[in-house]
């Protein structure tokens, strides 16, 4: 197994509910699902190649619960990355190279009927993960908006937080509410919907830990 590790900051955003029934091993808000999200590497490699400072994004649905499987995926990797950097990112949200069950793109992995090929774009992407901000746009392909949930009432911002001591993603993620629409091999929506801001820190063997 090629020894990799990244460090990277996260947004994420689905079309459940604020919560997203998925972190509490529940049913999707509306039955399906649709999610997209965007990641920096601020720290990784893969075996000897370096991965700091290179982008990802991904664009998944399912038409039932994502236990259920028959999911369509699409991987956008930054167009700044070299041959070797490209096949390490594409290896990794491939869920190879990691221990069974060990990182959310093993997981999904098993959970996709159709993989597009991937896509080598421009990432435009910034997330303040403590002010629960950020965007991630890719022309033509993606773009997603997140802002912290507000007050009904009030319009005051609102804090929350989802903590998974065992979690395979993250062990802390702010949330947020999330507007994204996507165009190309899926095409799909949600406005003010789940999103969650997240540090990762993820290796073959899973979460690691420090």
């Amino acid at each position: 197994m090629v020894d990799w590790e990244i460090e990277a900051v996260e947004l994420v955003s689905c079309n459940c509910a604020y919560g997203c029934p998925c972190q509490f091993n529940a049913l999707p808000t509306h039955g399906n699902c649709h999610t997209v999200g965007g990641y920096e590497i601020t720290r990784g490699h893969f075996g000897p190649t370096s991965l700091d400072g290179i982008r990802m994004a991904t664009i998944a649905t399912w038409p039932g619960a994502i236990h259920e499987g028959g999911g369509a995926a699409q991987a956008i990797v930054d167009e700044r990355a070299d041959s070797d950097q490209r096949n390490a990112i594409l290896t990794i949200m491939a869920g190879r190279e990691t221990d069974p069950g060990a990182t959310i793109w093993n997981v999904l992995s098993a959970t996709f009927d159709t993989f597009n090929s991937p896509l080598f774009m421009a990432i435009d992407m910034a997330v303040d993960v403590e002010a629960r901000r950020g965007h991630v746009r890719i022309d033509g392909v993606l773009d997603i908006s997140a802002e912290p949930i507000r007050n009904p009432v009030t319009g005051e911002e609102h804090r929350a937080r989802i903590d998974l001591p065992d979690g395979f993603e993250y062990t802390v993620a702010e949330m947020g509410s999330g507007t994204f629409s996507t165009g190309g091999k899926i095409d799909v929506s949600s406005k003010d919907s789940y999103a969650q801001f997240a540090y990762l820190h993820l290796g073959n063997h899973g979460v690691v830990k420090t």
